[in-house]
């Protein structure tokens, strides 16, 4: 299956950068892979909605690379270079709230579309929720930008994240729960995302279609 530049978003990019990434999609053994992943990492940090999208060019660059000659250079580079940002999560988060936001939602993003046999991948399952559990601690909450992300996110990869290690999943709702009932200071849009997350993952990582109605005509007003 072909996939285009449109597709991806990488239109965005300068010529050399979107050359790079046409190939690696089409071709991954002729370009240097190690140098695609800092792009797809550099690119996500710095624009939301590139982060959104670079899981769909990382899955299919794995695959391309993994039918080409059954390898996993992409793969490794990536995780590397995400273990890296991993470890100096605080400091980003310090240095900008956007590039942190950024770098969940493209973790997240790699989580939800590399899979081991149909599997999550093992090695990025605590990182994940590591950062998640950040986004939940009583600093964070203040912040809408960040607790949009974490809802984000739980909407998207909750359920799966709860199947490979749920007593972690009890340790992120409670400190959200904790956060509703007892923080003071959160805006009136924070406490109805945490409100329609807590209602989500209570029935089953489904929203009522009553509920539904309730939360997002509140958001839309």
């Amino acid at each position: 299956m072909e996939n285009s530049a449109e597709e991806y978003r990488i239109q965005c990019l300068d010529m050399d950068t979107q050359m790079l990434l046409k190939t690696a999609l089409k071709d991954p053994s002729s370009v240097n892979l190690e140098k695609v992943s800092d792009v797809l990492v550099d690119q996500s940090l710095k624009d939301q909605v590139f982060s959104k999208e670079a899981g769909r060019i990382c899955y299919t660059i794995v695959q391309a690379e993994a039918k080409q000659n059954n390898g996993n250079v992409f793969r490794r580079s990536l995780l590397n270079r995400l273990q890296q940002e991993f470890k100096s999560r605080e400091e980003t988060r310090a240095r900008s709230l956007q590039e942190w936001v950024c770098l969940v939602t493209f973790i997240c993003n790699i989580f939800d579309y590399l899979k081991v046999n149909n599997m999550p991948m093992v090695a990025l399952v605590h990182p994940v929720y590591d950062c998640l559990i950040r986004l939940s601690q009583p600093d964070a909450l203040m912040n809408e930008e960040e607790v949009d992300c974490l809802v984000l996110q739980l909407h998207r990869i909750g359920e799966q994240l709860e199947k490979v290690n749920g007593p972690r999943m009890n340790e992120l709702f409670y400190l959200l729960r904790d956060g509703f009932l007892l923080q003071e200071g959160l805006t009136s849009m924070a406490r109805l995302l945490l409100l329609e997350i807590l209602e989500f993952r209570a029935g089953g990582w489904v929203l009522s279609g009553t509920a539904h109605k309730y939360y997002y005509s509140e958001i839309a007003d």
